[in-house]
This record gives structure tokens, C-alpha cells and sequence, in this order.
């Protein structure tokens, strides 16, 4: 029986063979891209690839051996569509993105919509991004604010999509999907929450706390040191402010934050009571125009993808291949088809770049629906 070392040996030359044959193969793989560019096909024929998976598992000696081939052969056909992607960008086959550059926003002369009421975090994280003069107004939910940039109410609206403790905000990826807007930018704020009440009001007044579902688990620490107080959960942090401010009870009392308090003339009785003291949210900048910042450097997109095993896989190597970063992926439902789920994925770059061209043409061509969201 040979050593260990003497079959080390062995598996060296083989490896050797095998990368000289796969240098072989990508140049007669580029010749094929060549072809494609010049005749106007396709990277990706589905049926081709499907039978020649088929034949050269067959080739195998046994069952192990065809899903090993089978597998090789995947990576091998989704190595030459990469090439074949990168050849096009060089050739300039992909031209440009649906999307028009532009050095900046137009804040001066925008009239900008956020959800909630006066006092609330989105109008925080509006002026935060905007400047504190800017022209906004607000509507009762996210859905109403997507519904005021498609019909030209608003220009930008500015909307919660995560926050750091309690996660993603669900909605906001469905409404994503549902309307024709995009983002153009994000802003992350500090939620600090206080119990606030009327003026003249005490702790030891307090019998009702009302707030968003949200804000009260963000306090639970603090309020569950209060088990007597009946907690009672509204729309939005500052709608409570807001109830408080109207009802003139000082046996009630708000979650809000120290904004919302002054803007309905509340009083502060606690300050940060939130138990996690890095809490904070993103908020995005949505539009109707399909627009993108100069200087923008992360992009959003969902897709929809082939309900059979690796495909997930396959299509997260275009990121690997083209060197770019992903930050985030989230997955959500899709409606009529049980099991089957949209991904949301964020990742660094800038529809300018060469790389993220080749990466958006491969996921394109292989998955089921890709759609970009925005470049921010």
C-alpha cells in the first residue's frame, strides 16, 4: 500500500492536470462569451446547463460520485457565466442601469412625508436628514406615505425599515415590493424614550402608560418595576404624546421621546428609559424617481428565486465573485405561494461601478424577478 505522503504526491499531479484543464476550459468559455456578445445571446440557456449536468453525472461510477461531478460541474458552468458577465461590462453590452446620477438632493424645494403625527421619530429622522426648516407634513401610516410619493403629494418620504433591538420592520419590505419608489437615502437616530405626562403630573399619579407596542417592550425594565400601570399600546409614540396632551389626565402618562414631550407640552418625569442604551433606528428616504446619489454606497435589492436547493447559493457567489460586500439579508413571504420567500439584500457599491453592473446582470439573468431598490 502506497504511504501517505507517496498518495499526497499523487493528488498533487492530478491537481495539476485539473488546473491546467480548467485554464483550457475558460478560454474556450471566453471564446463562447465572445460569440454571445457578437451574435446578441444570452449568458444563461437554463436547458443547455440542465443536460449537461445530466451527461456528465451520468459519466460517474457511483451515486456519490454523480452528485460529486454534478456539483463540480455547477461551479464550473457558474465560473464561465461569470466571465461571460465580466466580458460584457468590458464590452459595454450591459449600457447603463435605469437609473440617473445625481450629485445631490433636491431638499431646498422638496416637500418631504413622514408617518406618525408632530413629535414623532420619523419627523426626527426627517429633519435629521433634510434640515430642521424643510417642508414636511405627516400622515397616519407607511403605507399612506408610500401612496403620497407615487401620486406626486410628496417628493421624498422618510420611513422606518430596522431598528436595532427590535429588528426589521416587516411592512416596510412589503411595501417596497408593492410600490414603484425608491431610495435614495438613510438616516440612523438615537431612540431614547421618556415617560412623559401633563404638566404637574407625578409617578405616583400615573395609572395608564400609553405608547406603540414597540416602545413599550423597549421600556419594559422600567415599567415592569411599575406592575400596577396598566399599559395600553396606540399607533405611534407621539399619537400617545399627542392623546396625553388632549386628554389632560394626569393619570396617564406616554412613551415618547423627549421631542415629542416638548412639541405636545408634556413634562419629563423619567428620562431614558429604554433598557437597551444603544437603541437606535434606520430610517430610509424614499422617492417615485428612479435617481441615484454620486457619491451613494450601498444598494438595496429583492429577488425572487428558483424553489430548488443551491439556488440561493449560487446566486450570493456574484457578490463573492465581483468582490463586493453584502450587509444584510432579509427574507419575507411571498403572497400566494406558500413556502416560498422574496430576499432583501444589501450590499456596498454604486451603479457606476463595473463590478456591481456584472453582479446585477448575473443575478438578473438567474434568478426568477430581480428588482433594484435604490443605490443610497
Amino acid at each position: 500500500m502506497a504511504s501517505l505522503e507517496e498518495l499526497r504526491l499523487q493528488l498533487d499531479e492530478i491537481d495539476d492536470q485539473m488546473v491546467r484543464l480548467y485554464e483550457e476550459r475558460m478560454k474556450v468559455c471566453a471564446q463562447v462569451g465572445e460569440y454571445k456578445i457578437k451574435n446578441g445571446k444570452k449568458v444563461l440557456d437554463r436547458q443547455r446547463e440542465k443536460n449537461k449536468l445530466q451527461a456528465v453525472s451520468e459519466k460517474a461510477s457511483s451515486e456519490f460520485n454523480k452528485k460529486g461531478v454534478r456539483e463540480l460541474y455547477e461551479q464550473l458552468m457558474s465560473m464561465s457565466r461569470k466571465l461571460q458577465y465580466q466580458q460584457l461590462v468590458k464590452a459595454g453590452a450591459l449600457g447603463r442601469l435605469p437609473f440617473i446620477e445625481m450629485e445631490s438632493l433636491d431638499a431646498k424645494n422638496a416637500r418631504i412625508v413622514f408617518p406618525g403625527t408632530e413629535g414623532a421619530y420619523s419627523q426626527a429622522a426627517t429633519k435629521d436628514y433634510f434640515g430642521e426648516n424643510c417642508n414636511s407634513f405627516y400622515v397616519r401610516t407607511f403605507r399612506e406615505a408610500m401612496e403620497a410619493i407615487e401620486d406626486g403629494a410628496a417628493d421624498y418620504a422618510v420611513l422606518p425599515i430596522e431598528n436595532s433591538t427590535a429588528g426589521s420592520v416587516d411592512e416596510m419590505y412589503d411595501l417596497l415590493v408593492e410600490f414603484e419608489n425608491y431610495i435614495v437615502g438613510e438616516t440612523i437616530i438615537p431612540i431614547i424614550h421618556t415617560l412623559s405626562g401633563v404638566p404637574g403630573a407625578k409617578l405616583t399619579d400615573i395609572e395608564r402608560v400609553y405608547s406603540k407596542g414597540v416602545a413599550l417592550m423597549q421600556a419594559s425594565h422600567f415599567l415592569d418595576d411599575h406592575s400596577d400601570w396598566q399599559q395600553i399600546s396606540v399607533a405611534n409614540t407621539a399619537i400617545a404624546a399627542r392623546k396625553i396632551r388632549d386628554d389632560k389626565d394626569q393619570a396617564q402618562a406616554a412613551v415618547c421621546s423627549a421631542y415629542a414631550a416638548e412639541v405636545h407640552g408634556l413634562e419629563i418625569l423619567e428620562e431614558n428609559i429604554n433598557d437597551d442604551q444603544t437603541n437606535c433606528t434606520r430610517f430610509i428616504v424614499v422617492t417615485n424617481q428612479k435617481v441615484f446619489l454620486k457619491h451613494a454606497q450601498k444598494i438595496s435589492i429583492c429577488l425572487e428565486l428558483p424553489h430548488e436547493s443551491g439556488s440561493l447559493y449560487r446566486l450570493l457567489s456574484h457578490f463573492i465573485y465581483n468582490d463586493l460586500n453584502m450587509t444584510r439579508i432579509e427574507s419575507r413571504p411571498i403572497e400566494g405561494k406558500n413556502w416560498e420567500y422574496r430576499f432583501f439584500i444589501d450590499f456596498e457599491g454604486n451603479m457606476a461601478d463595473p463590478a456591481v453592473k456584472n453582479a446585477i446582470r448575473g443575478l438578473r439573468e438567474e434568478s426568477r424577478n430581480m428588482r433594484i431598490l435604490g443605490n443610497y
